[in-house]
């Protein structure tokens, strides 16, 4: 019998590129996740019944363990920006992360791929830093020999970064960012499923691996690359910090006195600190070459799913033909 993978978190942005993998190795993959009824566009990854999503909360035991039962291995994917409510930081990435490590262990699962994020710090400025940091040191205990992926950054068709600025783009005049000098790395996000194939098969060696592209740029440099990409001319504002801090403090503030009522998807206070530290590989980490993946570049992908911000979407292409035939 094919072996089973349990993919925690396995419909979200990077969680399906993994059980699409997965099940291309000829795995049965298990996906756990909240709504299931919300998952069903995972079953054509494989053939009739080889990929099942499954109902689990990551902050109950008999849940986790529910799903764990006779898996070979297990990828926990989930993860939150939401500092406050049930699914805090701490519950889903550090408790939440122990959990999973420690029922797979006992359920006799042989290996767990982790996924982090490049910035995991128990000494971190941010909340968000410091719960990634305790989710691996959880996760490392219970199953030592466990990997764990620090990608910075990731993007690709369903991305919340390019996608997110590029629908700004769209309708104002410019893009206020905080942290315009900050350096990311950002990585492709079918390029981080194939290094966790590589942990869940163990051709990887077990530890700790920062994945990040072949490019490193600022978050203005970012932006105007993908300014170019869907052929529009923007301002970029770079937001002071103590600006960002006040505004973040208010939108959070307005979170708190609503009981949540109004959600701040905009920028929070802890969104701000981690804006203070560049978001790439650390000199002397192990990443992408030690497993084997050479990383593909933002120019080569962001145009394929970035086009529909253009201003003649995709027609763009015809029209600059057209008017070179003009000219």
């Amino acid at each position: 019998m094919a072996q089973l993978v349990t993919i925690y978190g396995g419909s979200g942005f990077l969680g399906r590129y993994i059980a699409r993998r997965m099940a291309q190795e000829g795995w049965r993959v298990r996906v756990a996740v909240r709504n299931p009824n919300d998952a069903h566009f995972v079953r054509p990854y494989g053939v009739v019944g080889q990929v099942e999503p499954l109902f689990c909360n990551i902050r109950d035991d008999a849940s986790v363990a529910a799903v764990a039962q006779g898996a070979d291995a297990v990828v926990n994917c989930v993860g939150t920006f939401d500092s406050f409510g049930k699914n805090n930081f701490d519950a889903v990435q550090a408790e939440g992360a122990g959990r999973i490590a420690r029922i797979a262990a006992e359920a006799g699962a042989a290996r767990m791929v982790q996924i982090s994020a490049i910035g995991a710090d128990p000494e971190g400025p941010s909340l968000y830093a410091r719960s990634k940091a305790e989710g691996e040191r959880r996760v490392l205990e219970a199953m030592p020999q466990a990997v764990i992926l620090r990608p910075s950054v990731l993007f690709g068709p369903e991305d919340d970064f390019f996608n997110r600025f590029a629908g700004m783009a769209r309708f104002s005049p410019a893009i206020p960012i905080v942290g315009a000098n900050v350096r990311f790395q950002p990585a492709y996000v079918d390029d981080v499923a194939a290094a966790a194939v590589e942990g869940v098969t163990g051709r990887a060696e077990p530890g700790i691996y920062e994945l990040g592209g072949p490019d490193v740029d600022t978050f203005r440099e970012l932006m105007q690359l993908m300014l170019g990409v869907i052929r529009r001319r923007r301002l970029v504002i770079s937001v002071p910090f103590w600006v960002a801090r006040i505004m973040a403090a208010g939108l959070d503030g307005l979170e708190r006195a609503t009981l949540r009522l109004y959600r701040n998807g905009t920028l929070t206070r802890d969104q701000v600190r981690q804006l203070g530290r560049d978001n790439i590989v650390a000199d002397g980490a192990r990443g992408f070459a030690e497993l084997g993946i050479a990383p593909v570049s933002m120019e080569a992908v962001l145009p394929e799913y970035l086009w529909r911000f253009r201003p003649s979407g995709q027609y763009t292409a015809i029209k600059d033909s057209a008017r070179n035939l003009r000219d």
